[in-house]
């Protein structure tokens, strides 16, 4: 970790198997470029990947075809074997596919999964995805998944409580109560992004935050001197999201990372 702090950079994946807008025979390039994708991040030294797929349309249900399941496995099973010991790979089965994310990292090799909605319910283009945190933590429990973090949105650009209105700190107190083992935050705003990182750390000092985007080279010290780890995905790319990951972008950034000076320091 550069100085404490996770750097997870994002593998996007094409449309996988099972979904309305796969190409078929389209799998293996999805397979080679997403470990291409992981090799250059290992390369320029991030400390893991999320691999993420991007379908543009999303059931909200925490269920995922057999065929995309499988799909995700396939591909996240290449990168561990290409990357090795020592390399975070995370899973998420958007929207929020929790207990298949879980399945795939257990039996994958992956060391994280990134949970859309955890706890409470969300608004999204695609309908209300509502959380099902026993469901989650029974399944965690049958397929020994213990191991597998869980990293919880609760309050970014995949989720906002839907309800009475809540403090991220009162959201982040749910979702560790329900199993996360992290919580996932911020917005464009960078003001914003600190006062929910605020609110976190005066309700749960002790849960680690992982920032859900929106840093660059530009304002990751300072984000990431008040977080504890960061989603990283457009600024390391070399013709912005979309574009091959840069080794060199990668490296600039967790350097800047690297040299943050200790918060009691």
């Amino acid at each position: 970790m550069a100085n404490g702090k996770l750097v997870l950079g994002m593998v996007h994946l094409r449309p996988l198997p099972g979904t309305p807008f796969h190409e078929h025979g389209d799998l293996d390039r999805t397979l080679a470029v997403a470990v291409e994708s992981a090799r250059a991040l290992h390369q320029g030294g991030a400390d893991g990947c999320l691999v993420q797929t991007v379908e543009r349309v999303y059931g909200v249900a925490d269920e995922s075809d057999p065929a995309r399941t499988a799909a995700m496995a396939l591909i996240v099973r290449e990168i561990t074997r290409a990357t090795g010991d020592g390399f975070q790979v995370g899973v998420q089965l958007m929207r929020n596919a929790i207990k298949a994310s879980l399945a795939v990292a257990s039996v994958a090799g992956g060391t994280f999964v990134r949970a859309g909605a955890l706890v409470g319910r969300t608004l999204t283009e695609h309908g209300m995805v509502v959380a099902d945190p026993l469901g989650v933590a029974e399944y965690r429990n049958k397929i020994g998944a213990q191991g597998v973090r869980v990293f919880a949105d609760i309050d970014s650009g995949h989720f906002t409580w839907y309800g009475p209105p809540r403090s991220t700190g009162e959201v982040a107190s749910a979702a560790a109560r329900a199993g996360a083992d992290a919580v996932v935050l911020g917005r464009p705003d960078e003001t914003r992004t600190l006062e929910m990182i605020a609110s976190v750390r005066a309700a749960r000092p002790d849960l680690p935050i992982i920032l859900a985007g929106h840093t660059d080279h530009g304002n990751a010290a300072r984000l990431l001197k008040a977080a504890d780890g960061a989603f990283v995905g457009t600024c390391l790319e070399r013709d912005g999201w979309g574009g091959s990951i840069d080794p060199d972008l990668v490296r600039s950034y967790v350097d800047i990372v690297r040299n943050l000076e200790p918060e009691n320091g």
